[in-house]
C-alpha cells in the first residue's frame, strides 16, 4: 500500500512564497516520476511539476521561473518551492506517485494554497 502525504499549504500574501513536501511510504518501484497537480474550485485538475527519480524535471508554463521541484530519492519525499505567488495560483495542491513500468498512480489528499491579493 502506498500512502502520499503532502504538507506546507497554507495563507499567504501575493508575492510571497510556500515550499510544500509530500512523503512516500509503502512499497515503492524505484524508477517513478514524482509530482504536483493542482484545483481549482471549478476547474480540472491541471500538473503543476513533475520530477523523475532520474531527475528529470518538467513545468507548467504558468509556473516556469517561479517553481521549483526537487526529490529526495533517499527519503522518497518531493518538495515545491512556489516563490512570487500571484492569487491565480490558488487551488489545492496534489502530489502524484506514477510508476511507468506498473501504469500506476497513487494520489496524496491535498493540501490547500490561498494567495491573497
Amino acid at each position: 500500500q502506498v500512502q502520499l502525504v503532502e504538507s506546507g499549504g497554507g495563507l499567504v500574501q501575493a508575492g510571497g512564497s510556500l515550499r510544500l513536501s509530500c512523503v512516500a511510504s509503502g512499497s515503492i518501484f524505484r524508477a517513478n516520476v514524482m509530482g504536483w497537480y493542482r484545483q481549482a474550485p471549478g476547474k480540472e485538475r491541471e500538473l503543476v511539476a513533475t520530477i523523475s527519480s532520474a531527475g528529470s524535471t518538467n513545468y507548467a508554463d504558468s509556473v516556469k521561473g517561479r517553481f521549483t521541484i526537487s526529490r529526495d530519492n533517499a527519503k522518497i519525499t518531493v518538495h515545491l518551492q512556489m516563490n512570487s505567488l500571484k492569487p491565480e495560483d490558488t487551488a489545492k495542491y496534489f502530489c502524484k506517485l506514477n510508476v511507468p513500468l506498473l501504469a500506476r498512480n497513487y494520489w496524496g489528499q491535498g493540501t490547500q494554497v490561498t494567495v491573497s491579493s
